[in-house]
């Protein structure tokens, strides 16, 4: 073995990122990392200045200019892709035919490590790299962590948030919730229209047939309103029978109606339960809400209360539409016997 052989073998071992050039520039030998650069591309034998691009110094144009530049800080970046920056530092005079340029990643290295899939075993075993590649995966592995613990977090105030909006039985919105949605279509002050629904007859559902028939006839009615509603309406459940539907740009009566009509037909129609039949229907307060007229939620509310009192003493499973008029007529001003006003959450 040559002295210049076993040179090289200790570079390989000390600087794996090394090459030697020849006396004309060419590439005489290639330490083990940096041929995993060009992995497909037999390096040894190509001049330097046609696989390195010399960004600084801006000054050598030729080999004896690089020669000339022994101990100073190079600058490089491949000429083909990936095109990846190296820095790099030649010395001159290991004999009177080669030279050492040792080269490095320098800020790189991290994308390096992922482009070229280098390890530790890669690297001298007193190159600062090992290090630092130590720190940035465990910083990584930190920053991971706390993206996923933040993640869990907010899934979990998101989740606690919808709860508290949410009618756990029916899985609609709760009077919370429609007091939100209200409140906030009163301050854009658009048009819109407000129906409170109250279930006839469901108190002798009920009475006869237990909590657990009732609670399949709740849920049963949210799934038909929500089914003859729009995915812009908001469907609530505000009381133990008691429903309401806000239902935004809403402009002519007559669909009003239509809506109406469908939900009571539908929640006529006998609800099956173990065997036996839940027999209900439903009376309709509705009243609208005209932008500039200054209305707060409890006036709407108020007004559709008295448009349903209005149904209920007409005879039951029908739709009112408030007029001032409504409040001529004692009965419609208090709620039917057994029933309360409903109050804001």
């Amino acid at each position: 073995m040559s002295a210049a052989q076993a040179m090289e073998r200790v570079l390989d071992v000390l600087c794996p990122m090394h090459l030697a050039l020849d006396a004309t520039g060419h590439i005489a030998h290639v330490g083990p990392t940096l041929r995993k650069l060009r992995p497909d591309v037999e390096l040894v034998g190509q001049r330097f200045l046609e696989v390195f691009m010399l960004k600084r110094p801006r000054a050598i144009k030729s080999v004896n200019d690089l020669r000339a530049s022994s101990g100073m800080k190079l600058h490089l970046q491949m000429r083909d892709d990936p095109q990846t920056e190296l820095k790099g530092l030649l010395i001159d005079g290991m004999d009177e035919h080669r030279s050492i340029i040792n080269l490095s990643f320098g800020f790189s290295v991290v994308e390096a490590v992922g482009e070229y899939g280098l390890t530790s075993a890669d690297f001298s075993s007193t190159d600062l790299t090992i290090e630092m590649l130590y720190l940035i995966e465990a910083k990584s592995a930190a920053m991971e962590a706390s993206r996923k613990l933040n993640q869990r977090l907010q899934g979990a105030k998101i989740a606690a948030e919808e709860q508290a909006f949410t009618d756990t039985l029916t899985g609609l919105k709760n009077r919370r919730a429609m007091d939100h949605v209200l409140a906030r279509h009163l301050e854009w002050d658009r048009q819109f229209a407000l129906m409170h629904l109250d279930l006839d007859y469901f108190k002798d559902v009920n009475d006869s047939m237990g909590h657990a028939a009732g609670d399949h006839v709740l849920q049963t009615v949210a799934r038909v309103m929500v089914e003859e509603t729009r995915d812009s309406d908001t469907v609530a459940r505000v009381g133990g029978d008691e429903f309401v539907i806000l239902l935004p740009d809403i402009r002519d009566q007559e669909s009003l109606v239509g809506i109406g009509k469908r939900i009571i037909k539908r929640l006529e129609v006998p609800i099956a339960f173990q065997g036996q039949e839940c027999r209900i229907s439903a009376s309709i307060g509705t009243v609208f809400h005209e932008p500039d007229s200054g209305y707060s939620a409890e006036q709407l509310f108020d007004d559709a209360d008295v448009a349903l009192y209005a149904s209920k003493h007409a005879g039951r499973a029908q739709q009112t539409f408030y007029s001032p008029s409504l409040r001529n007529d004692a009965r419609n001003t208090a709620p039917p016997v057994g029933r309360e006003l409903p109050k804001s959450a």
